[in-house]
């Protein structure tokens, strides 16, 4: 019995985060042989996801992409206004009407693989079904210990204050997801939920690799008091971005490319906060204005809505008309999706001011470009404790959760990243480790290797 005999069903949950490795470790799984399902629901909360998707289809035709029409949702019902969150909270109510679809399925499906957010209400139909279930984790292996220990601590106090977890480095109450300490909260309730149902799951999967989280990674194999709150753990990241994610600029004069490829090696910033988080203008403003002051190359993303479709108004009218004919001297100011991937990649691009979105950590590992952290919300603070314990990048921890930071102080860090030799050094080592992790007899590719095992043993099971 091989690898080919297997059949996947993947479920992904809201946001260009959750959805993007999703895509890719659907490709990794159709490129080893494996019969992928993903199921799909429409219509997309961002006009990203959209569009990935249809990207997707017409690259991978082998994957079958199965839709999945969820049950209305009355907002009224749910402590939140996240249009995400919304969607996140809709797949939960609708997840027994999985059960027909899981079944007309051929072959009959080996495994299950959901969403890290939709643990609870999923695992009834999985084990209903006696299919094996797994989660993908979409954030670090950090966070994770954090989502199996946190509910089995008295943790609450001051923000000085540490939530101490066996074998790895404490987190300190600062960096917990501010909405998980309002115990009402959409968030709340749906991580302490799920993470009480972690155990019940036959394994999880994560994007990571142990030269990004060493202290993590061996803490979760080998101390007891961790290992026994996780099913089998499968570290088998990095993902590697894939042909599907290309966004066809045309030639357009203001190609992000184009330009990057007049610029010399090593010397463009690349600032982004990712799909999702919707800046206030005062503090977009102070970010132009410490670019200026920083004196450095840079390709900056606006973004001041955290759904893409509501996106209106034009770049010069966020920025400020002044301040654009500055920051036209030195770089170039986008609004629209950019496809990430060949930004970090281009020779030009030497630092990456960044949200600390888990994809974006992993892209910039990969590509060995270093990182100023400035977290903005949910697992954020603790994947910035990641990129600065690595040597990925610097994190100035004084910029708080929503906390307005000033265009001097954001000029003088960005400085202080591009200057600073040791943090390139640490970065390409990085990317180096990153290419030996998913290398023949790497830590990640072992992990793969040791996850199709697990599939073949269970599918054999099944059958006999």
């Amino acid at each position: 019995m091989s690898a080919s005999d297997a059949h996947v069903a993947l479920l992904p949950s809201a946001g260009m985060g959750h959805l993007t490795p999703f895509l890719r470790l659907a490709a990794l799984l159709a490129h080893n042989n494996v019969r992928v399902t993903l199921i799909t629901t429409h219509p997309t909360v961002s006009l990203a996801e959209s569009q990935l998707l249809s990207r997707f289809r017409s690259s991978l035709p082998q994957v079958n992409l199965l839709d999945f029409h969820l049950l209305p949702l009355d907002p009224a019902t749910v402590n939140s206004s996240d249009p995400f969150w919304l969607r996140f909270e809709a797949i939960r109510r609708s997840s027994h009407l999985l059960s027909p679809l899981i079944l007309s399925l051929q072959p009959p499906l080996s495994a299950f693989v959901l969403d890290m957010t939709l643990i609870s209400p999923v695992i009834p139909v999985t084990r209903a079904l006696s299919l094996p279930s797994f989660i993908f984790f979409t954030s670090s292996v950090r966070m994770l210990s954090f989502f199996s220990y946190l509910p089995t601590s008295s943790f609450a106090g001051d923000d000085d204050d540490l939530l101490c977890i066996p074998g790895i480095p404490p987190i300190p109450r600062s960096s917990i997801p501010p909405l998980l300490l309002v115990p009402d909260s959409l968030f709340a309730k749906i991580f302490f939920q799920d993470s009480a149902h972690l155990s019940k799951l036959d394994g999880v999967l994560i994007n990571s690799f142990k030269g990004l989280e060493p202290e993590t990674i061996e803490a979760i194999n080998g101390v007891e008091n961790l290992r026994k709150l996780l099913p089998p753990f499968f570290d088998i990241g990095p993902f590697t971005p894939c042909e599907f994610e290309k966004v066809d600029t045309g030639n357009s004069v203001d190609s992000p490319l184009k330009w990057l490829d007049e610029q010399p090696e090593d010397s463009v910033v690349y600032v982004s906060f990712g799909s999702r988080t919707a800046l206030k203008r005062d503090q977009i403003r102070e970010i132009g204005e410490g670019l200026v002051r920083s004196g450095c190359r840079f390709l900056w993303v606006v973004k001041d809505k955290p759904v893409d479709r509501e996106e209106e108004e034009e770049v010069e009218e966020l920025v400020g008309h002044g301040l654009i004919a500055k920051l036209k001297k030195k770089g170039l100011v986008a609004k629209t999706w950019v496809d990430q991937r060949e930004i970090l990649s281009h020779r030009s691009v030497g630092g990456f001011v960044s949200h600390c979105g888990w994809n974006s950590v992993i892209e910039a590992a990969w590509y060995g470009v270093r990182i100023l952290a400035w977290p903005q919300h949910g697992d954020q603070r603790i994947n910035a404790e990641v990129v600065e314990r690595s040597g990925l990048g610097l994190w100035e921890k004084k910029w708080g959760w929503g906390q307005e930071v000033k265009g001097e102080e954001i000029g003088d860090r960005i400085r202080d990243m591009m200057n600073d030799e040791s943090l390139k050094k640490s970065a390409a080592q990085l990317r180096d480790a990153a290419r030996e992790a998913v290398g023949d007899g790497g830590t990640s590719k072992v992990a793969f290797q040791r996850l199709m095992g697990e599939w073949q043993k269970k599918m054999s099971a099944t059958a006999v």
